[in-house]
């Protein structure tokens, strides 16, 4: 199905984009969040244009904690 609806970056003004206080790391790896939203949009901070990803508030704390926790690096 295809839907007619803008991208959820789309709805969101360039302002209300905030670097992650979870962001970091030499090679200025950065991570935006916009705040306000049912969801937890996330965005590449060198590719403001590119994809967002959506996460539950769960989700994004879920998330949070595992790399907190190196989870998710072998």
């Amino acid at each position: 199905m295809h839907s007619t609806e803008p991208a959820i970056a789309d709805r969101i003004a360039p302002s209300a984009w905030r670097k992650s206080s979870y962001s970091g790391g030499a090679n200025a790896d950065c991570l935006e969040v916009a705040d306000g939203h049912a969801t937890v949009p996330v965005r590449d901070s060198k590719a403001p244009a590119g994809p967002v990803v959506a996460f539950s508030a769960d989700g994004w704390s879920s998330f949070i904690t595992a790399v907190k926790h190196g989870r998710l690096f072998s």
